[in-house]
């Protein structure tokens, strides 16, 4: 593994019009009521934050990508030259969880031919080691939280305004390492 490189972790979830339910406050005796269509019209989303493995002065990255449907290998290869641009030619280790896009044949020989890009296995089903799972967390728990849109057009604003949200913090994509219990820089040794 080149240790001049981003470390990226990427991470797949899906948004829908129906909402995701949230405590809210209303005033005594008066129980909010949330309205919605009963819609089952998905989109799903693609993250990764990237952190740079030798410079922890770097800001971190996030990239993303929203598509409706759901993503297979042909997308998410997609996604990943959308990645190689955005990160400008320099290397790029991806720490990704087990699903089956992720390591299909056609996804490994493409892998292959990319001079830029190393894939890492992250162990089987360890949602609590991918920091892209608390990014997820954070848009539903705050944009999308009882977001009772009427078009997937909605569901996607108030995400993209999440994505800013976070992207505009500079601390918070380093928080969600941080709660993995994951580091990249080791400390300094005491003298």
């Amino acid at each position: 593994m080149n240790t001049r490189a981003w470390i990226v972790f990427p991470g797949e979830s899906g948004v829908s019009l129906l909402p995701q339910i949230r405590r809210t406050y209303a005033p005594r005796g008066r129980t909010p009521l949330l309205r919605h269509r009963l819609n089952w019209k998905r989109a799903s989303m693609a993250g990764a934050l990237g952190f740079h493995s030798t410079d922890p002065d770097r800001e971190a990255r996030l990239c993303f990508h929203l598509k409706p449907g759901s993503y297979d290998t042909p997308a998410l290869i997609e996604v990943l030259e959308q990645m190689k641009t955005f990160y400008r030619g320099e290397r790029v280790v991806l720490v990704w969880d087990g699903l089956s896009a992720h390591w299909s044949r056609s996804m490994r020989a493409w892998v292959a031919e990319q001079d830029w890009l190393t894939l890492e296995r992250l162990p089987p089903y360890a949602p609590e080691l991918n920091p892209v799972e608390l990014l997820w967390s954070s848009l539903k728990k705050r944009e999308l939280a009882n977001l009772a849109g009427d078009h997937l057009a909605d569901v996607a604003d108030a995400t993209e305004q999440g994505i800013h949200r976070i992207n505009t913090n500079p601390q918070l994509p380093w928080s969600f390492l941080a709660h993995t219990g994951l580091t990249l820089h080791p400390p300094t040794p005491p003298n």
